[in-house]
């Protein structure tokens, strides 16, 4: 790829986690990376101004810890020798669903339990150590500039926020939007003269606090995170997790309108109502940090780029201004670390890009799994608006029967969350011996618990959830059976 450059230049609008990855990406394939952004980027290590959901947790799925290396050789070895906590994602982190807590098993599942300035951080670092990255800080983004008939973009206007220069273009061969869900992409085009993109919505009502803590005392007994998830009959939860500095980070949950307080007493008698009384608990054996920020996020958003019959050339969409998941599902960071591998699969040598195929890649390969995926949890949600199809509630149901078998087998549970990792494709939970196994878990489950009479208040469980559900035989309980 190197022998064909030739003073070529690739600009990234948007300095986040997308917009690293996809300069990362574009680096092996472009002379020059410039990396555009409103906030000061270099050198920053807290918050930024105008990324609000830094100041809250920010999951990186096992599969975008995957990715991440791939892009970055060592960068997670990196991280955890800056203080970062780590562990498997079904092995070291207490689940539970619908009050009820999943039997733990090693998965090979690496948690990467980095705050996202730390993660940001790190991966800002690794991106402009690469010699052909730069960053163009303190710029606001003004619009495209295209040829004459519009078929081809040909670079962006900017303008400099800390001094008063007027306008700038940068000429660029590649032009690459990251700027997350608040994206003029779509305006631009229509200004363009092409078609406006079709917008995917779906109302949540999410809204989430934040706060972090330093413990007096260790609740974790080894755990590295203490995860109650909302349910349909309390849709209110919470990650409870151990993170950078020393500190333990929460973020608890509420949807349809339900919304933790942002005032110190109210947010712990919210902590008290969740479906288990482990963090409350916690929290009292607890000194807060900061103060409780809160965030909203009303919509889910898709945008399909890869249905539209006309796009100009060097222009590409990437990271949550394609596509904003639902974030208590964690997945909108991993979406972007394999969205920039996409992308490098479309840097062929001395050819530009061609939006339609690599749309069509990405919705098909990155976006199409996981929005199905919690398209079909969120609709467990009486009061979330979206059609049940057949298929929807069929894997709805299937989806309970998993959760319940998790309770009592562990291998479900690392099946299960090699999935919600992004690991495993959706597939693998359709195959006959895993079926078989969560029917046979989930049956002897339920039948131990009506002969042990077990019952519950307020969703918490009378008997200790990781009590064994009955004696009786398994099939192997090894991973290796689902396989």
């Amino acid at each position: 790829m190197s022998g064909d450059k030739t003073g070529t230049r690739a600009v990234v609008l948007g300095g986040s986690i997308a917009g690293l990855f996809a300069a990362r990406v574009l680096a092996d394939a472009y002379d020059d990376v410039l990396i555009v952004d409103r906030d000061v980027l270099v050198g920053v290590e807290g918050p930024r101004k105008h990324c609000p959901q830094s100041r809250h947790i920010n999951g990186l799925l096992a599969r975008g810890q995957l990715a991440m290396e791939e892009m970055y050789p060592g960068i997670t070895e990196e991280i955890f020798a800056d203080g970062v906590p780590t562990g498997d994602l079904a092995g070291n982190v207490r689940w539970y669903f619908n009050g009820r807590r999943l039997k733990q098993q090693v998965a090979g599942l690496t948690c990467v339990a980095a705050s996202r300035p730390m993660l940001e951080k790190h991966i800002r670092r690794r991106t402009g150590d690469l010699p052909n990255v730069s960053f163009r800080e303190q710029h606001d983004i003004l619009g495209l500039v295209t040829t004459a008939d519009r078929s081809r973009v040909t670079g962006v206007r900017v303008q400099n926020l800390a001094e008063n220069h007027g306008e700038e273009v940068l000429d660029a061969d590649l032009v690459v939007d990251a700027t997350g869900r608040g994206s003029r992409t779509p305006v631009w085009l229509e200004e363009l003269g092409y078609p406006r993109v079709v917008e995917e919505r779906k109302k949540i009502g999410l809204g989430y606090v934040t706060q972090h803590y330093q413990l007096l005392e260790d609740p974790y007994d080894g755990d590295l995170s203490i995860n109650p998830v909302a349910s349909p009959q309390l849709p209110r939860g919470a990650i409870f997790t151990k993170t950078d500095g020393g500190r333990v980070e929460l973020t608890t949950y509420g949807l349809l309108g339900d919304h933790p307080p942002t005032d110190q007493e109210g947010l712990y008698a919210w902590v008290k109502s969740l479906a288990v009384p482990d963090i409350y608990d916690a929290l009292q054996h607890a000194v807060p940090l900061d103060e409780p920020v809160a965030f909203r996020f009303p919509t889910t958003l898709r945008r399909h780029y890869e249905d539209m019959d006309r796009f100009p050339l060097g222009l590409l969409v990437t990271g949550d201004a394609v596509t904003t998941f639902n974030p208590v599902y964690a997945q909108g960071m991993t979406a972007a670390a394999l969205g920039a591998l996409t992308l490098r699969d479309h840097l062929h040598t001395g050819t530009t890009p061609i939006p339609a195929q690599y749309f069509r890649d990405l919705a098909r390969d990155v976006i199409d799994p996981p929005w199905e995926m919690t398209n079909t949890v969120d609709l467990t949600f009486p009061g979330v608006q979206g059609e049940r199809t057949p298929q929807v509630r069929a894997a709805q149901a299937f989806l309970k029967l998993v959760q319940t078998a998790a309770v009592h087998d562990g291998g479900v549970t690392a099946a299960y969350m090699r999935g919600a990792g992004l690991v495993d494709k959706p597939e693998a939970m359709m195959r006959p011996a895993f079926v078989a196994r969560v029917l046979w878990n989930a049956v002897r489950g339920t039948v131990a618990e009506k002969l042990g009479g077990r019952q519950t208040t307020a969703g918490r469980s009378s008997v200790a959830p990781s009590a064994p559900a009955a004696s009786a035989p398994s099939p192997d309980d090894t991973l290796m059976s689902l396989k």
